[in-house]
């Protein structure tokens, strides 16, 4: 059974481009997009920003690799084309995963320095 993704409501309705940008990344798992949600209201508008690009930019990276091989696949018709879309997608995938950790891992540090603050 796969995991469904808790969206608070408020959450859903402010913030709705974002979560479905989460919802559809195919870069993240299910853990990853639970993060995300959860972080979402505590993020600053520059990095809700941020996220958004990065998740808006892998959808469209994708979505051209996707065309241009479908494309060369209808004209050459054999498979080493759909080896290297195959290829290309992953590369990309990890590339965006990277950065997505990335964001995350600044977000914590961000969050334990509060902590520290606070304490």
């Amino acid at each position: 059974m796969q995991p469904v993704l808790k969206v608070p409501p408020e959450v859903a309705q402010q913030f709705p481009d974002i979560i479905e940008f989460i919802r559809t990344s195919e870069s993240m798992n299910d853990e990853e997009r639970q993060y995300w949600v959860d972080i979402l209201p505590v993020m600053t508008p520059e990095q809700r920003e941020q996220l958004r690009n990065i998740l808006k930019n892998e959808r469209e990276q994708l979505a051209a690799i996707d065309a241009k091989y479908a494309k060369e696949i209808e004209n050459v018709g054999d498979g080493a084309a759909l080896r290297k879309m195959e290829k290309e997608r992953k590369s990309k995938q990890k590339e965006l995963s990277a950065k997505e950790a990335s964001v995350r891992a600044e977000e914590e540090k961000e969050a334990e320095d509060i902590l520290t603050q606070l304490d």
